[in-house]
């Protein structure tokens, strides 16, 4: 009876055996495995070291182009130079393309204006200048002889006698010195020779880039940009020339009146060389800040000579309220909102320019900072050109 039930249980089917779990193996990164034996790097240690070194190539990128500028300056400060001339110059052309003038023709008509004015300025200068030249070096004379009288009545032991050596020792250091002033005088003869020779090319490039100025950008950007950024690139550059076009007109503007001003003084107190003075003055409030102080500066030192200290005194005031008007009403008013630089900008930019390249490197440093920020500014939020 025991037999039966066991080969029942024998017959029975079997229940399945249990499965074996499947075991996946998935592949681990190299980077994971190598994250258990590299330090933990703070997020903003990485970013900040990724902004560095693309940082450092931009710089090394910058600093090769300018020394590129520099080694090729005689063909990039005259073309730079032509730029500024073109920009402000294009108003007028604008004016005359509106009123159906050729093109070539308004080139050549803007360019004959611009050269006819800046001849007949230094032409109405140099005659003054000549004609004056025998009173005033009387005057300065009788002037620096009262100095020496006024020198001598403080008590710090300064005499005539004292003065007088001082002078000789003067004189027979600039004798020692021959050598090297002749030297001097002929570097500056041939640093003449070279600026008429930037000049010319100058005025050939504004010519061209009056002319066809689009034409010419056009092209520069189809073979140095990729087509994908071309439209983006063409529209900041536009902005960046309103921006430049409205710096110029307003540096033409404010120019004008510091000269006007400056020499209205200088007329009512009968300084002289007043057209001088509104020559230099004009030219030299091209460059920020420096050229104005420095025509207002030669202005008072004419008044000093002419007339004493007290003529001078006046003509140190008349001069700074020149400045703060415009600076406080003019410039705020032709620029607007073209151009949008904030005055601590522009005193760093012209200083950076001034310490890299010298007088040409501030005359250029606004009108570059200009055109880079409205550049950059379109760049990152597209707008429509301003018209100008």
């Amino acid at each position: 009876m025991s037999l039966i039930p066991a080969l029942r249980r024998l017959l029975a089917p079997q229940p399945p055996a249990p499965a074996e779990p499947v075991v996946v193996h998935v592949p681990v990164p190299a980077e994971d495995r190598r994250a258990g034996l590299e330090p933990d790097i703070p997020r903003g240690l990485t970013v900040a070291a990724g902004y560095a070194w693309r940082l450092l190539l931009l710089g090394v990128a910058v600093v090769a182009l300018f020394y590129a500028l520099a080694y090729f300056s005689a063909i990039s400060v005259p073309v730079a130079l032509a730029v500024l001339l073109t920009a402000m110059l294009h108003p007028l052309v604008q004016l005359l393309r509106r009123w159906g003038w050729p093109a070539a023709l308004v080139s050549i008509a803007s360019l004959l204006l611009l050269i006819l004015v800046v001849a007949g300025l230094l032409t109405f200068v140099g005659t003054q200048v000549a004609a004056e030249f025998p009173a005033l070096l009387e005057q300065s004379k009788e002037g620096f002889q009262a100095l020496v009288d006024w020198l001598g009545t403080l008590p710090f032991g300064i005499d005539q006698a004292r003065l007088n050596e001082w002078i000789a020792a003067g004189s027979a250091w600039l004798q020692g010195q021959a050598s090297i002033i002749a030297g001097a005088a002929a570097s500056v003869g041939g640093a003449f020779g070279n600026f008429f020779a930037g000049l010319a090319t100058a005025l050939v490039a504004t010519f061209f880039f009056a002319y066809q100025g689009r034409r010419i950008f056009t092209g520069t950007v189809g073979v140095l940009v990729p087509r994908h950024y071309r439209t983006q690139v063409d529209t900041a550059a536009q902005r960046g020339w309103t921006s430049l076009v409205a710096y110029m007109r307003s540096a033409v503007i404010v120019a004008a009146v510091d000269a006007a001003g400056v020499s209205l003084a200088a007329m009512l107190l009968q300084v002289p060389l007043v057209a001088a003075l509104f020559a230099l003055t004009f030219f030299l409030s091209f460059i920020p800040i420096v050229g104005a102080t420095v025509a207002g500066a030669v202005a008072v030192m004419l008044a000093l000579v002419s007339h004493g200290w007290v003529t001078a005194l006046i003509m140190l005031g008349a001069v700074i309220l020149v400045m703060q008007l415009e600076s406080t009403f003019l410039q705020p008013l032709v620029m607007g909102k073209a151009v949008d630089l904030h005055p601590l900008a522009v005193l760093l930019g012209l200083t950076a320019g001034a310490v890299i390249s010298g007088i040409l490197g501030a005359l250029l440093a606004i009108p570059v900072l200009a055109f880079g920020v409205a550049f950059l500014r379109s760049l990152r939020a597209p707008v429509e050109p301003v018209a100008v």
